[in-house]
């Protein structure tokens, strides 16, 4: 009876001190990324400050880590998948959003969910892949008659930067399949040089909660603009990451102070401010009604606080009322309009010296992403 009773107490012993070393070790390898973090600017535009034009576009999309085509579930939105279906399957997906990027001929992109080394995306580096194929182009070499040598170089066609948005420990879950450790951050490429840029860390949940939701941020990204024309100012782009899966809907009252905040100082200034991005709020208000499907109680469905925006900013999320395209989808599964929910979480926050032409949403019919690009046409108002 003893040998029993000491086998069973090593049989229940063994599974808690596994689950509690797990334990130890989430808790442990957790960190935080450091608020104000200066940030590399690569490449190099095609000048140093802002080419004067009529107009200019800017386009935001959340890329979804490469594995969101359109027959993809999450498990954190009521799907079945934690990471993307293989890693040729990513790879290729990639590819056709860096091909999809390009027809939007964008002065500025403000792109989220890049991964660098993911479990989820097979550790694959998103951005290498988006350094190559949107931010650098291929020249063919000529001899001294101007005939073709067969070689190759690379001329670089935008500069940009890259903030890490989260660095996460080991998910253990799904059992079968687990998350993993995720790195994944947001890309900022512009036509023109940039200048300086930094990484803010938002506010987030604290206790357990927090490696649900994990690390957030946003990148401010300065871009000189003409002296002639502007006087010493710049044109201030902002990209975003805001929390999703929050129990706390006080965060993101915080995040959004802190964000208000920041952009009202370059306003001040008399800088021109874009702050674009996934929200993670329904930035219509009533997308269940517009788009047909109830959204339930998806925390990062609730309408956005639209009596929080600063005086001197608007906010742009685009909607045509004839044929409303939504800007992103719940992922509990392959993507079907009629029953799926449907929702505008990515858009934008101008200054009111930003004259905002046209703006559209594009019904990609979530081919490559959980979320639809968002592209903005604007003038700078002097």
């Amino acid at each position: 009876m003893k040998k029993f009773l000491k086998i069973l107490s090593v049989i229940i012993l063994i599974p808690l001190l596994v689950v509690g070393s797990y334990i130890a070790y989430v808790f442990i390898d957790f960190h935080r990324l450091p608020d104000n973090q200066i940030l590399e600017v690569e490449g190099q535009g095609v000048a140093e400050e802002v080419a004067l034009k009529d107009s200019y576009r800017i386009t935001s999309w959340n890329i979804g880590f490469g594995a969101y085509t359109a027959d993809f579930g999450f498990f954190m939105d009521g799907g079945t998948e934690s990471r993307g279906f293989s890693k040729e399957a990513v790879l290729n997906n990639m590819s056709n959003i860096c091909k999809h990027i390009k027809t939007y001929d964008s002065d500025f992109l403000l792109i989220q969910e890049i991964d660098t080394d993911s479990t989820r995306a097979h550790h694959i580096d998103e951005k290498e892949i988006i350094e190559k194929k949107v931010a650098n182009g291929t020249f063919h070499f000529r001899d001294d008659h101007g005939e073709l040598t067969g070689e190759t170089g690379v001329i670089p066609l935008r500069s940009y930067t890259f903030a890490n948005n989260y660095d996460s420990p080991y998910l253990f879950y799904p059992l079968t399949k687990p998350h993993g450790a995720t790195q994944s951050g947001l890309m900022t490429l512009s036509s023109y040089d940039i200048q300086r840029a930094k990484r803010r860390s938002l506010p987030i949940q604290t206790g357990f909660a927090k490696f649900m939701d994990l690390d957030r941020c946003y990148s401010i990204n300065k871009i000189a603009l003409p002296e002639k024309e502007f006087k010493n100012k710049e044109l201030v782009l902002i990209n975003m990451h805001l929390s999703a899966y929050t129990t706390d809907a006080n965060i993101v009252l915080e995040q959004l102070k802190m964000l208000y905040e920041d952009i009202e100082t370059e306003y001040a200034r008399g800088n021109y401010v874009i702050a674009g991005g996934d929200f993670n709020k329904d930035l219509l208000g009533n997308s269940s009604a517009i788009f047909g499907v109830s959204g339930g109680d998806h925390s990062w469905a609730t309408s956005f606080p639209f009596e929080t925006i600063p005086k001197g900013f608007d906010l742009i999320a685009p909607l045509d009322k004839n044929k409303p395209v939504p800007s992103c989808r719940n992922a509990d599964g392959v993507w079907n309009p009629k029953t799926q929910f449907q929702v505008t979480i990515d858009g934008f926050l101008v200054s009111d010296n930003v004259k905002v032409k046209n703006s559209y949403i594009d019904d990609t019919q979530f081919a490559f992403s959980d979320h639809n690009p968002v592209v903005m046409d604007f003038e700078l108002v002097h």
